[in-house]
């Protein structure tokens, strides 16, 4: 009775031409080239077929575990830390951590499987996929950073909701900023780029969204008065802000965004860290293994980045500046509080002056006139009146109200005062008028 054997299609496709040579219809050479093996493997299996026939080209290792299996022991430890310590983790980054932090020796493909075998992860299903057309990178470091802000629980349930501002460079794909701030502003976009600035230089353009940060978004707004204050500031540092029309667009960032989104979180969630003070100085050590395994060189070694000149003082530029009109008795008004200006000069000499108000992300105000300092006083601060919250930040705000100041457990309003009409309910005593007399 005829032994069934079981082949692959490779072991087929050999079967097939270990019978032409049998036949001298094909040279080792040739059958080489065809396998993609040398010559002095086809000798092998040549020898192997005239010997043992079809079953001699069978793989002697098929039915039995892979020598690189991994040990009963160390997977078990591993699908320990999947469930516990790194429990929510990717395959991608599981697998990192794996053998990177726990010197596990195991596959990447392995951790994928082990992991949906435990129902640990899912694989992703099939979707329409929407073809974009593709935009080569720039080719100079610096030519074009895409910037973002990225809302998400960037620290889960330990801490509140919040931004992470996003600079990543087009030709690179380099971090070249992150900073977390509670919300999209122009000042935590200067502390962003201004940290920027200083280590790179300026770069040639900055491609980001239609935010109102970046672009005037106001219907009948005149062209003169079309620019925002951060527009303003890149102006006077000469460098473009372009917008994208769509999130693909700026697919650089937005991809960056989501690999943020599951790494950076994980990361953080491993060393605890629940404030945005903690994150923001976490950030460095976070971007420099980022660019170490996500970075890629530029198609030119030319550096597109600008020095800064003595004159761009950017803590100047950086500053929310607006211009007011002075009163006859040199006061002026900026968010609810009037200012009287101080000056040896004529008072007439200012009268009716127009003036840049500079404000810092601290609150600090400071007043310009014709380049130069004003000295000045607060005369009226109004009264504190209900905020204004835009739309989009409206979740925001409610989401962190958990997060706000909590009184310590000493904390008088904790506790009524001892010895108090509080303490002990006493009804009203009621006296007539007769009883008055």
């Amino acid at each position: 009775m005829e032994k069934l054997v079981t082949m692959s299609a490779n072991e087929l496709s050999r079967l097939e031409i270990m019978q032409r040579l049998k036949e001298k219809r094909l040279k080792q050479k040739e059958a080489a080239e065809m396998l993609g093996l040398t010559v002095r493997q086809v000798k092998r299996l040549v020898s192997k077929y005239r010997k043992n026939g079809a079953i001699g080209l069978v793989s002697q290792r098929r039915g039995k575990p892979s020598n690189n299996q991994l040990k009963a022991a160390e997977k078990q430890k591993g699908l320990d830390l999947l469930k516990g310590k790194y429990k929510g983790f990717g395959p991608t980054l599981a697998h990192e951590k794996l053998v990177e932090v726990e010197g596990i020796k195991i596959g990447k493909e392995s951790t994928r499987q082990l992991m949906i075998a435990e129902g640990l992860w899912k694989a992703r299903k099939e979707r329409k996929v929407t073809v974009h057309q593709m935009r080569e990178r720039r080719a100079c470091f610096g030519e074009l950073v895409q910037i973002d802000g990225s809302p998400h629980a960037w620290f889960e349930e330990r801490g509140a909701t919040c931004n992470l501002l996003v600079a990543i460079d087009d030709a690179t794909g380099k971090l070249v900023g992150l900073l977390f701030a509670e919300h999209e502003s122009f000042h935590s976009y200067a502390s962003l780029t201004k940290v920027y600035f200083e280590r790179y230089g300026k770069p040639t353009a900055f491609y980001s969204d239609k935010h109102s940060i970046f672009r005037v978004n106001q219907p009948g707004v005149a062209v003169s008065e079309a620019v925002t204050q951060f527009g303003r500031a890149m102006q006077d540092l000469d460098i473009q802000i372009l917008c994208a029309n769509t999130p693909q667009a700026k697919g650089r960032v937005e991809r960056a965004n989501q690999t943020l989104q599951d790494r950076l979180v994980k990361e953080m969630r491993l060393r605890g860290i629940s404030t945005m003070e903690q994150g923001n100085a976490y950030l460095p050590e976070f971007i420099k293994v980022f660019n170490q395994r996500f970075c890629v060189p530029p198609r030119s070694t030319h550096d597109a980045h600008r020095p800064l000149t003595p004159l761009e003082n950017l803590a100047h530029i950086l500053t929310w500046q607006e211009t007011r009109v002075l009163s006859k008795n040199l006061t002026i008004q900026f968010k609810k509080v009037i200012y009287q200006i101080k000056t040896d000069r004529p008072t007439y000499a200012l009268r009716n002056a127009r003036i840049t108000v500079c404000e810092d992300a601290t609150g600090q105000v400071a007043f310009h006139y014709q380049s130069k300092p004003l000295q000045f006083t607060v005369y009226h601060k109004q009264e504190h009146q209900a905020d204004v919250v835009e739309t989009k930040d409206i979740d925001r705000v409610l989401d962190n109200q958990r997060f706000a100041h909590i009184p310590a457990s000493n904390h008088p309003w904790r506790h009524s005062p001892v010895g108090k009409a509080s303490d002990t309910y006493h009804p009203p005593v009621i006296i007539s008028q007769e009883a008055c007399g």
